[in-house]
């Protein structure tokens, strides 16, 4: 016994040498990677400080011009920087009425592909069916444009009239823009129905429920909060997005407020591209009009991101 005992005791203390050997001796592969990973991680953070102070410059030198008021800047309806007024709710309206045409496409089309993908689509199929939404998803914006304008807006007006829809307006926007994000949506809620473990699943259809019950009244509230993310997500999306409203919800602000969605409207992006095609003297009033705008667009876009975060901790489900 005390051979033996003597013997594990030798082991582990060989063992303990090595350990300790181990962890003085110097591994330049991992100091490496981990360098190269904090560096990562740092310019991700610098970058993000110098867009937000770029920003706030800017903003802060427009604010400070005798022309802008901040009370006009935030609470009126109009934009017209020629005669001295900047209502930044002429292009937040017409930003969110794009928004919301494209979320009443886009959220129940990708919520439904997404219950197909992961509960009804064989996974034959829904190998060949993803590939189809990634390359939706990769086709320029600028294409996503024009077709707006040729293909999209020419049928709204052989079914309401041509003097009802006009050649640039938000339906055909925001329609389009719908169809840009249903792959991001259809793609993060199948992500969120399939991380629900099978074993709900089994349960329900032992307690008789039919997959079609099992995928509405158990799978859904069980990925709730990563199906909310997603949506959030594609808000953000629809918002930040350039050149279909660019090019075909029209140009020109609109005073607001207004809810006609057949008629042409400048959002927050569109106004700025706009503008930003002319000759913009460096530190003019209307080059620093952009920047306020950009802050307006960075803060809304933060406080939906903040906002996901919240849904997914308060909701989440955690099993076992």
């Amino acid at each position: 016994m005390a051979v033996g005992a003597s013997t594990s005791s030798i082991a582990a203390e060989q063992t303990e040498n090595i350990q300790a050997q181990l962890r003085r001796q110097t591994r330049i592969g991992e100091i490496i990677i981990e360098g190269l990973l904090f560096l990562a991680g740092a310019i991700s953070i610098l970058v993000t400080v110098g867009i937000v102070y770029v920003l706030a410059r800017d903003a802060i030198a427009f604010f400070q011009r005798d022309e802008v008021s901040l009370t006009e800047f935030f609470f009126s309806g109009t934009w017209q920087p020629r005669i001295g007024q900047f209502g930044i709710w002429s292009l937040i309206n017409a930003t969110l009425l794009v928004s919301l045409i494209a979320m009443i496409v886009a959220l129940p089309l990708g919520l439904m592909v997404a219950i197909y993908l992961s509960e009804y689509a064989t996974p034959k199929f829904r190998n060949l069916l993803k590939p189809v939404l990634e390359v939706l998803a990769g086709i320029p914006t600028v294409v996503y444009g024009y077709f707006a304008l040729t293909f999209m807006t020419p049928i709204l007006r052989g079914i309401f009239g041509d003097g009802v829809v006009q050649i640039y307006n938000t339906t055909s926007a925001g329609i389009v823009i719908g169809i840009l994000i249903l792959p991001l949506v259809a793609s993060m809620a199948e992500d969120a129905l399939s991380a629900v473990p099978r074993s709900l699943r089994e349960a329900s259809y032992g307690l008789g429920a039919t997959k079609l019950e099992t995928a509405t009244k158990i799978v859904l509230p069980a990925a709730a909060s990563g199906i909310s993310a997603a949506f959030i997500v594609a808000i953000s999306r629809a918002i930040g997005e350039t050149m279909v409203v660019a090019i075909a919800a029209g140009a020109g602000p609109r005073p607001a407020p207004f809810i006609d969605p057949f008629i042409s409207a400048e959002t927050m992006t569109g106004h700025m591209v706009r503008i930003s095609g002319g000759d913009l003297a460096y530190d003019s009033i209307d080059y620093n009009s952009i920047f306020a705008i950009g802050l307006t667009l960075f803060v809304i876009t933060l406080v939906l991101n903040i906002f996901s975060r919240f849904v997914v901790q308060r909701f989440r489900e955690v099993y076992e």
